[in-house]
């Protein structure tokens, strides 16, 4: 992906018949073509960012309930690519405010595109950490299903799904229904940690699955309310208002 794009230099428009330019007047002023040719990159990272995010939470889960060794190394790894995706896309957009000069509603954009590519780098980090997980669950039986992780994780992919959606869209009314999806991720965040505590004290041989499946619980929780900051960051798009959807 290329970090900057190229911007042609225009004339300054002639003034009652004067020269189009003077040894005093600039020459030359960003293009608003070039903005809105940076703003699509820029969307279509945020877009690849949430697309890799999804399949990365999706597959810990996947790899959790088959004790997929392989498919959980390969969440792992793909993290770096999710970094990589943020760095070159947050450099874009530093750019681009330095050499676009966007004002009033390209530069909210802009400064929410780079919040939300953020989320997603911190949301691929817990997708990791919780294929981590499976790497040291996979080689015992489950114990009591893991409890709710599945159903979190199916819960997370789903907000971020449609989070995005509504990012796509500026459907300020899809993003707040998409964040009280994080309300079912508490509850079942909730009961996962109180079971799994009860599965510990009842049988000491369940300390250390119990004690991995609240990690795994904690990193998809933590999923849920950062695709609720996104949620947010779409209500501020809209109308540029500050807003706690949690």
């Amino acid at each position: 992906m290329n970090e900057t794009s190229a911007r042609p230099d225009l004339p300054v428009p002639a003034v009652d018949g004067a020269a189009e330019t003077t040894d005093h007047a600039p020459a030359t002023h960003p293009t608003r073509d070039a903005l809105d040719r940076e703003l699509r990159i820029i969307r279509e990272s945020v877009l690849r960012m949430g697309s890799l995010v999804e399949d990365a939470v999706r597959g810990a889960a996947q790899a959790l309930v088959t004790h997929d060794v392989a498919l959980a190394t390969r969440i792992i790894k793909g993290d770096a690519v999710i970094n990589e995706v943020q760095r070159s896309m947050t450099r874009l957009i530093a750019v681009t405010i330095a050499t676009q000069q966007p004002v009033a509603r390209d530069l909210r954009q802009l400064l929410t595109l780079d919040h939300v590519g953020y989320e997603l780098e911190r949301m691929g980090d817990h997708a990791s950490s919780v294929a981590k997980q499976v790497l040291k669950l996979a080689s015992v039986a489950p114990l009591e299903g893991y409890v709710h992780l599945p159903a979190m994780a199916e819960r997370d992919a789903e907000l971020v799904h449609a989070v995005l959606r509504a990012l796509v869209d500026l459907d300020e009314g899809a993003a707040r229904a998409a964040a009280r999806l994080d309300d079912e991720i508490d509850r079942l965040y909730h009961s996962t940690f109180d079971r799994a505590v009860e599965l510990m004290q009842q049988d000491p041989a369940n300390v250390d699955q119990g004690a991995r499946i609240i990690l795994a619980s904690h990193y998809l929780e933590r999923i849920g309310d950062r695709g609720t900051n996104i949620a947010e960051d779409v209500v501020f798009l809209e109308t540029g208002e500050v807003e706690d959807l949690n």
